[in-house]
């Protein structure tokens, strides 16, 4: 199978799109930055959306960009690609559509989100990929780098589209970028100065279908760094351990298990940076306000990133011992009648998930179900490990993983029909000293808009629950 990364050759940064009539396919947050954009710089587009149905005046009052602009629904009729030059894809279109097949046939470009902004965008950038604290280690990085620069942008899957803010950009802006695996798809000249791929495991197989795409798709994010450039990779992840050995660009490693010679380790309570003839003490992760070997990862990773940029180590430090965990990534919530409430909507798959119990230090009755990715469960019930009392679940995967949970030996499944329910029977089933965890191992889709609004419902909940 060939992997869907591929989707031309087209690479002209210096391209003037003056004249040009750009397709944008979806009208999502994405779609919307980027028809911003587009209408900022002049450019004439036309919006499409698969949904035939969708109420155009409603679209409009919510986005007054559209208004003016020509759009397609339903289907794009073969007259309508003829007058398209270059297409801009929202990452949550599958670039195996047959629409895209026949758009990629008629040698149209086909560019992401992150391609267009980067093709007006100026400055320096920073990029993190990983199937897994790809969130926490962007907030980190775009906190060390606001703590030492003075025009510093931090967009992506975090939330925040890159197109939205590269109007904005001078040559002094650093740019922060968390990216996904379905925006590195259709990217083509993006060339991060600095990158970071964190970890891969399996996520996502239901979009790439195998792991080697996947995999092919995460490392794509050096395929246009030079040899003055940098890479941040997982010495603990063979995939990466081994890709960083292919790499004829700077490669900065670092590891939660082992001394290195050169690149960040964890040693007992201590995070050292090797820089081949020194080994310094970074910090002591007792001085961290985040918990678990995984995070350290991330407070690695984004240590040797800032090295990498510049960033002298007392400013990385000052930033490392203030920095608080992100919303929805093993987030306390509330304590009621001796039951601790913790947020874990961010844990959309099983690894994510696994971090989730790790962090765990009390019984726990687990919250998890959703969206089918595709996933496999055993590594996730198995790291329950007699901490998990209950497993709640809820969602289109409620019955796959209860299969999975059964298969290992654990039965104490409940099946939900709604949020709410698995919130109310955690919290009947709980005693003083137990915790709540809403860690699904799954996405949301199907019952929320994204991993936010789940995790924004449970808290406000759990903080209303009677006492």
């Amino acid at each position: 199978m060939t992997c869907r990364i591929r989707t031309g050759d087209w690479k002209d940064k210096t391209m003037n799109l003056e004249g040009k009539r750009v397709l944008v396919v979806g009208c999502g947050k994405s779609g919307v930055a980027a028809a911003e954009l587009l209408r900022k710089k002049g450019i004439t587009f036309v919006l499409f959306d698969g949904n035939k149905d969708l109420d155009v005046t409603a679209l409009i009052e919510k986005n007054p960009v559209f208004a003016g602009a020509e759009i397609l629904l339903g289907e794009l009729a073969p007259e309508d690609m003829a007058r398209i030059d270059l297409v801009v894809l929202s990452p949550g279109v599958p670039t195996d559509l047959p629409m895209v097949n026949e758009l990629r046939n008629r040698q149209i470009p086909i560019w992401g989100e992150i391609e267009l902004a980067y093709h007006f965008a100026k400055g320096r950038i920073i990029a993190i990929t990983g199937t897994n604290g790809k969130t926490t280690t962007t907030s980190l990085v775009g906190e060390i780098m606001a703590n030492y620069f003075d025009d510093v942008k931090v967009v992506g899957n975090i939330g925040i589209p890159y197109t939205s803010v590269a109007a904005d950009t001078t040559e002094d802006t650093v740019t922060v970028a968390e990216i996904s695996s379905f925006q590195l798809e259709t990217t083509h000249e993006f060339a991060p100065e600095v990158t970071a791929i964190l970890n891969i495991t399996p996520d996502h197989l239901n979009r790439h279908h195998t792991m080697e795409c996947y995999i092919e798709t995460k490392e794509s994010i050096t395929k246009n760094q030079t040899a003055g450039d940098t890479c941040v990779l997982n010495y603990e992840d063979e995939v990466l351990r081994r890709f960083g050995e292919t790499l004829q660009i700077k490669v900065v490693f670092f590891s939660s298990k082992r001394r290195l010679e050169k690149g960040l380790y964890l040693d007992g309570e201590y995070i050292f940076y090797a820089d081949g003839t020194t080994d310094t003490k970074v910090i002591n992760v007792n001085e961290l306000n985040i918990l678990g070997k995984h995070n350290y990862e991330n407070v690695m990773a984004a240590v040797g990133m800032s090295v990498s940029f510049g960033v002298p180590m007392d400013k990385i430090v000052e930033v490392l011992k203030r920095f608080q965990a992100v919303e929805h990534r093993i987030e306390y919530v509330t304590e009621k009648r001796g039951v601790k409430f913790y947020n874990d909507s961010k844990g959309t798959n099983p690894d994510a998930a696994i971090q989730g119990i790790r962090a765990m230090n009390r019984p726990t009755l687990l919250i998890g179900g959703g969206y089918d990715k595709q996933s496999e469960y055993d590594e996730w019930i198995e790291s329950f490990d007699g901490k998990v009392k209950k497993l709640v679940l809820i969602g289109q995967t409620k019955e796959k993983i209860a299969e999975c949970a059964k298969k290992h030996s654990f039965e104490d499944v409940i099946f939900c029909d709604t949020f709410e329910e698995a919130i109310d029977t955690c919290y009947a089933n709980a005693v003083s000293g137990d915790a709540v965890l809403l860690s699904p191992a799954c996405a949301s889709w199907g019952m929320f808009a994204n991993y936010e609004e789940r995790g924004r419902i449970f808290k406000e909940y759990v903080r209303n629950l009677a006492e």
